[in-house]
């Protein structure tokens, strides 16, 4: 599975980031332009993961998000784990919406 650091994810512009932690840690705070898929629903809501494009995911540090990419994979979807997660985004100083 393919990773990058959350420098890396800063410089990426327009790729679809979906955030695959609860609802309620994503109302906390999250990465801006991230959208909110939960692990726990995930395979209920599959069909708004796009397949025509590489998919990045987060997490709160990087595991669930490797779980989900693993999973992904074996659907055929191209993935990206973003290594830290949103604490490492978070830790680097840099925004999280809430």
């Amino acid at each position: 599975m393919e990773t990058i650091d959350v420098d890396q994810l800063a410089a990426l512009d327009g790729v679809t980031l979906i955030d695959v932690r609860e609802p309620w840690e994503f109302e906390a705070g999250h990465v801006p332009s991230a959208r909110s898929i939960p692990m726990s629903a995930f395979v209920d809501r599959f069909e708004e993961v796009p397949r025509d494009e590489t998919v990045y995911l987060i997490c709160e540090s990087g595991y669930r998000s490797s779980q989900v990419a693993q999973w992904l994979e074996g659907q055929g979807v191209e993935v990206v784990n973003v290594e830290g997660g949103t604490a490492a985004w978070r830790a680097s100083g840099r925004d999280v919406e809430q």
